[in-house]
């Protein structure tokens, strides 16, 4: 199982001389990628294109593009040209975002997600095959048919013959589409535990486009803090599982609500929900059960975590994305130092 590395977002708590410093680190220690994201504040590619200038071999991978802020052919552009200027590391992870960024700060409607998504994946294909984009789609009309549009292709060539494609997606018909048309799939809140009910739409999607998951990439995104103290551990997870589960989307659409309900947590999420939109955070942070916290993040004792690390390995993970949840920097290096060797003891 390979580790890739997680900066989240630039400016909540990184320096640039911290991010880069993460990066190069990792590529020190052998981890195979590092993931930048987006929200509404700093993008994922401009850190990207600026990590490939300090690293060498360590893959860049976007985590995520989001779908609703970039044109299919922007996106292509953007990945062929990151290729370019790191040698070939490019790793392209797509996602749709949720409804509140993607209507209050894009301005692009959040409905017909699963063919928005499948059309997109198509055309980003199509102009990174450097074939004339002319896609006639429910979602995406390329040319314009009314105007002087012009079917073009990208003039620039990857470095790759084949840059590989992600998609962070939740629910199963969204996942069974990854599993049709993607070359990998970047979960979160990902339970080792739960790998049978979780691979399921996965092989729906893949049998229904007549391939096999062999070489399929399963790269779960977790949060990490390797402690002797367990209890301690398990508390720095709580306001992040607090934000997601209780406080992120609406009431009515919190994807990752419905996920957690779906491992046997469905009264805990809901209460955690009501506090939380109440906000009582304090309060939704402990309505989190331990049993929950254990699932979806690493913590603990060296040994606890290799035995975690062994369930993700036994899960089929390919690359488990990790991020130490750390105020300090020095200790994000310690956590990542830590994690490496203990990965390395399961071969």
């Amino acid at each position: 199982m390979k580790l890739g590395v997680s900066l989240g977002y630039w400016g909540l708590g990184l320096t640039i001389p911290d991010q880069l410093a993460l990066a190069r680190a990792a590529e020190r220690l052998g981890y195979d990628s590092v993931w930048t994201a987006e929200a509404y504040g700093s993008d994922a590619a401009t850190i990207l294109a600026w990590l490939a200038a300090g690293t060498s071999t360590i893959k860049l991978g976007s985590g995520i593009f989001q779908i609703p802020a970039r044109s299919a052919a922007m996106t292509a552009m953007t990945a062929a040209t990151i290729d370019n200027l790191s040698g070939g590391r490019m790793l392209l992870g797509l996602g749709s975002s949720g409804p509140q960024v993607s209507e209050g700060f894009h301005g692009v409607r959040f409905g017909k997600q699963l063919q928005r998504t499948r059309e997109y994946v198509a055309v980003v294909r199509k102009a990174l095959a450097r074939e004339r984009i002319e896609f006639h789609g429910e979602t995406i009309e390329l040319p314009l048919p009314d105007g002087p549009g012009k079917a073009l292709k990208l003039t620039i060539r990857p470095v790759q013959d084949k840059i590989p494609i992600y998609l962070a997606v939740l629910g199963p018909k969204n996942v069974a589409l990854a599993g049709e048309i993607a070359d990998g799939w970047l979960p979160v809140f990902f339970s080792p535990e739960h790998t049978n009910e979780l691979r399921v739409p996965l092989e729906e999607g893949a049998a229904r486009a007549g391939r096999s998951l062999d070489g399929f990439r399963i790269c779960p995104s977790v949060n990490v803090m390797i402690s002797d103290d367990l209890e301690s551990a398990r508390n720095v997870m709580r306001p992040i599982v607090a934000l997601y589960v209780g406080g992120m989307g609406s009431r009515e659409q919190n994807f990752y609500n419905r996920l957690v309900s779906s491992y046997g947590f469905e009264d805990e999420a809901s209460k955690v929900q009501e506090l939380y939109l109440a906000g009582q955070k304090t309060e939704a942070m402990f309505a989190l059960p331990d049993e929950l916290i254990d699932l979806v993040a690493i913590v603990g004792p060296r040994d606890r975590v290799k035995a975690k690390l062994r369930d993700f390995r036994a899960a089929g993970v390919e690359t488990l994305i990790v991020w130490p949840v750390m105020p300090d920097q020095e200790e994000r290096l310690r956590q990542l130092t830590m994690l490496a060797e203990l990965n390395r003891e399961l071969d």
